[in-house]
């Protein structure tokens, strides 16, 4: 017995990823990479003072044969569910994921339960719950509000009625209560989105019925408890959305047509006064303009393509007014309605196949295909989408996340998007599909999204950049104001630190590295001296606080000497100041002194600096640093950031070995790099390789993953050839 429209294992798993949001604090990443002090604070001697200056040792060189990270994976144990299909699962913040509602997808029952699952121990509980408890249904939504509250909306009951109540639920007491809700009830859905935003419960799209998708936008005021009026955006179901940068985004689900939509869309929110939303007057289009932007990361949405047509079996706004009136039309939100459409690229997920999650992340959006009956471990992958950017990246390739034989059902993020949860079940442990259990959530696998570069937030609720680009401002601001500036100009500077001169090049050895504290002649060339202040390079550096505290040579002479290019040094003092690597015109600009600083961050034990580096290093791979990010990343033992620079370099090895990055690496490192090519893989040139650049264009059509990357990967000319079938190439025309 079908309960809403046609799901199978191709469908996108939306109401967790909505839902998932708390106030938690993750603790500090531990890092594999070896992270080396001098050792100079252990030596109880002083050294009498004198007009010598410290000299720091240069960055080691640690060896590469890391173990790789792949998230694990937990059994879980006690009220295990099983069969649930369509509950809500959401984080809550102190390690707990919460499950409601939801089907039997074997006896078709609905459930009104309430199931916490511990992280910690790992144990599933069936929570004993007290006051207005709501009803059965599936397919709602339920949203973390303040910290400690579920608020969950519609959904579908067992007698097929679509519903439009809703319900509170107190975590830390258990109890349920349903205010009183006063203005115009939206109608009763399941399957939509919600997201909460500066107090209002944003309720976008759904399906109301076999066939009858939704394509309206509401919220609920939860400080008066009043509905909004209706306005019309965009047909959905299934979808996520978020709040970001002020504007509402959704992305994901099926439309009209019952097919996956590559489109993104977004809703100004700024200076709308009519959505309610206390902002900071912006420029919005005259309502009902429909902005469409194109982009050269695969994005391509030019002014002929059409607004995507809403479906043809329900009036507009039929169920919101007395009057039937057939001509009459939603009215469009007060703020600019912007699409973009992805038709293909190398990083833009296949979001025709397999069994989909999305997920926002503090200015990303994850997109994660999982193993299905049609997808294999292999063809799956975790790809994200920088919001600032509009540009696709992959991650994770889907051997590097996934052990085959397990299936995944229901995924959750934390509200620092630090971690991402999924549930689901081993297909080969005591488990058989026919006995009704094969949608049990026995088992946990945890992601922990910072080994893959991002960020996350430690403020939630800010919506902020999430790759550290945005200026400078506050305490920071003053602090660089006086950074590198002479003590006779009033900046209180106190101390002196100097590097290599920019024209000097060291030779460093990849076998042994200087540990042991030596000292800098007076007369040695140095670069131009970096004034800086003593308080500030304790309380930010913890390395120079040991040293300093012991009272060493650089303790009586005020300067210090670091060997490292004098660009590096430079910006690695200006992250002190400011807390931030984001791009200056002065300081941080070079991607090459960032990969610099991602040395001296793993030498100096700096997590936070080191997780900045190799989230902007990823971000802004090219041909010219691509060598020496690949370089520094094996260094630091960086593994993520490693692999990801070897395959731009095999994708781009024409042009990378002819740049002065490439030409500057050490005998061991271009042997070392050389090698990560594939052993079968070829040269070729002349007519076949006009041919196989012809055929690895991007323009496959934005159904199907493109083939990238095959002379590296065994496959040779003949083999391009026999996969395509005359002119055509996936619907391309070769002319």
């Amino acid at each position: 017995m079908a309960r809403q429209p046609p799901s199978n294992n191709t469908s996108t798993t939306s109401l967790a990823s909505t839902s998932a949001f708390s106030h938690f604090h993750e603790d500090p990443p531990s890092w594999t990479g070896s992270a080396r002090s001098s050792g100079a604070s252990s030596n109880p001697r002083t050294p009498p003072a004198q007009n010598y200056a410290y000299l720091m040792p240069t960055s080691p060189s640690t060896r590469r044969e890391s173990v790789g990270y792949r998230p694990s994976i937990k059994k879980t144990h006690g009220n295990v569910p099983a069969c649930l299909v369509n509950a809500s699962v959401t984080y809550y913040g102190d390690d707990q994921i919460y499950a409601f509602g939801g089907f039997d997808q074997f006896t078709d029952e609905v459930y009104n339960h309430v199931l916490k699952l511990d992280l910690k121990s790992l144990v599933w509980e069936l929570v004993d719950n007290y006051g207005d408890i709501p009803g059965v249904r599936m397919g709602h939504t339920a949203t973390l509000y303040q910290g400690d509250k579920l608020v969950v909306f519609g959904g579908e009951n067992e007698h097929r009625e679509y519903l439009s109540d809703v319900i509170i639920l107190d975590i830390p007491s258990a109890t349920w209560t349903q205010p009183d809700v006063r203005g115009p009830t939206p109608r009763g859905r399941a399957r939509h989105a919600a997201v909460i935003y500066e107090d209002k419960l944003f309720i976008i799209g759904g399906v109301t019925g076999e066939n009858n998708i939704l394509d309206d936008l509401t919220y609920l005021d939860l400080k008066t408890w009043t509905w909004s009026r209706t306005w019309s955006f965009t047909a959905r179901f299934d979808h996520t959305a978020w709040v970001w940068g002020e504007r509402l985004w959704i992305f994901g689900g099926l439309g009209p047509d019952m097919e996956r939509t590559t489109d993104i869309w977004w809703l100004d929110l700024k200076g709308t006064s009519s959505l309610g939303i206390s902002t900071s007057q912006g420029i919005v289009d005259s309502p009902g303009s429909i902005n469409r932007i194109a982009h050269s990361s695969g994005a391509i949405y030019g002014s002929s393509q059409q607004h995507p047509r809403r479906s043809d079996s329900y009036a507009a706004n039929s169920g919101s007014v007395q009057v039937r009136n057939l001509a009459r039309r939603r009215p469009v939100p007060p703020g600019a309605i912007s699409c973009l459409r992805f038709q293909s690229g190398p990083h833009v997920p296949a979001l025709f196949s397999g069994t989909h999650f999305q997920a926002y992340a503090c200015g990303v959006l994850l997109d994660l295909i999982t193993p299905s009956e049609t997808v294999r471990t292999y063809e799956c992958n975790l790809s994200s989408l920088q919001l600032d950017s509009l540009r696709w990246q992959r991650l994770a390739d889907g051997q590097e996340i996934f052990k085959p034989g397990y299936r995944w059902h229901y995924c959750t993020i934390n509200a620092s998007g630090t971690k991402v949860w999924l549930l689901g079940r081993n297909l080969e442990v005591g488990s058989n599909p026919a006995a009704g259990d094969e949608n049990q959530m026995g088992e946990v696998l945890c992601i922990d999204l910072e080994k893959y570069g991002l960020l996350g937030s430690a403020n939630p609720d800010q919506s902020r950049l999430a790759f550290d680009q945005q200026p400078i401002s506050g305490l920071g601001t003053d602090l660089a104001s006086v950074f590198d500036q002479p003590p006779e100009s009033g900046s209180g500077a106190d101390f002196i630190v100097t590097a290599n001169r920019e024209d000097e090049e060291m030779e460093l050895s990849e076998t042994s590295s200087q540990t042991q504290p030596v000292f800098l002649p007076p007369n040695a060339a140095t670069s131009p001296p970096i004034h800086v202040h003593r308080i500030i390079l304790q309380l930010r550096w913890p390395h120079f606080k040991r040293l300093y505290s012991a009272q060493m040579a650089e303790y009586h002479s005020q300067k210090m000497h670091i060997p490292e290019p004098y660009s590096v040094v430079r910006a690695f003092l200006y992250y002190l100041y400011t807390d931030s690597i984001a791009g200056h015109p002065e300081y941080c600009s070079d991607v090459i002194d960032v990969a610099g600083m991602l040395v001296m961050a793993n030498l100096y034990d700096m997590p936070k600096l080191r997780l900045l580096c190799v989230n902007r290093l990823s971000r802004e791979l090219d041909v010219e640093n691509a060598a020496i990010v690949w370089e520094r990343a094996g260094r630091t033992n960086e593994e993520w950031l490693m692999r990801r620079a070897a395959q731009f370099c095999l994708t781009h090895w024409g042009r990378v070995v002819r740049t002065d990055g490439f030409k500057s690496l050490s005998r061991q490192s271009l042997i070392e790099l050389c090698e990560v090519v594939d052993m079968e893989g070829r040269v070729i040139a002349g007519p076949e390789l006009e041919m196989v650049g012809t055929l690895a264009t991007d323009g496959f059509g934005m159904g199907r993953e493109p083939r990238r990357h095959r002379l590296t990967l065994g496959s040779t000319v003949a083999d391009d050839l026999d996969d395509y079938d005359g002119d055509e190439v996936d619907g391309m025309e070769i002319s």
